[in-house]
């Protein structure tokens, strides 16, 4: 099924706000945002910002992170992929850029400040939110604390919102140091996601 395109989805595909923020990191890239929602969708992956791999293929999570996600889920590529079932919508739309020590920079706040109610608004009701990361947390539930203590409360706002940490690589000693992630959020999630996506 083709990707419905809304004057939002276009206008965000041409911004350019951040250009001059990027053109002064190491990586000094031009912007790219990765935008892949629609209105309709079951559920809402927020994540923080897309990698260099992403700002290379323009396709979000096509990573090892989007690997592991997946895998939490229980979905495969073609469901994660169908903008009508899941939207994917980062902190912020653009890759940020790599600092002098190449690591990745944070979500620009001006991203945010710029689009995310608009986005939340033409979704509309979504059944099912995914918060990976702080980024997504602190916005979505005004946490101030770590994602550690978020995502060990994620009964407080099961079924419908999840906090998941960043399915990245660096995180898989806090994997293995929290298990009851896998043992009891994990099949809370998928069994939330067999519901919405039926």
């Amino acid at each position: 099924m083709a990707a419905v395109e809304t004057d939002l989805i276009r206008q965000i595909s041409a911004c350019t706000i951040c250009a001059a923020r990027f053109a002064a990191t190491a990586t000094a890239h031009t912007p790219r945002p990765v935008v892949w929602f629609q209105p309709g969708a079951r559920v809402l992956v927020a994540g923080q910002a897309p990698g260099i791999r992403v700002h290379a293929s323009g396709v979000p999570f096509s990573d090892p992170s989007g690997d592991r996600l997946r895998d939490w889920m229980g979905v495969d590529k073609a469901t994660f992929y169908d903008r009508a079932r899941i939207a994917i919508v980062p902190m912020a739309f653009c890759f940020p850029g790599l600092d002098a020590s190449g690591s990745d920079l944070p979500p620009p706040p001006i991203c945010a400040a710029t689009w995310r109610d608009k986005v939340m608004a033409e979704l509309g009701e979504v059944p099912l939110v995914l918060l990976v990361g702080g980024a997504a947390q602190r916005w979505h539930l005004g946490t101030k604390v770590s994602v550690t203590d978020t995502v060990a409360r994620w009964r407080d706002t099961a079924p419908c919102v999840f906090p998941l940490p960043h399915p990245s690589w660096r995180n898989t000693g806090w994997l293995k140091r929290n298990p009851w992630f896998a043992a009891e959020l994990l099949p809370a999630l998928r069994a939330r996601l067999t519901e919405v996506l039926i």
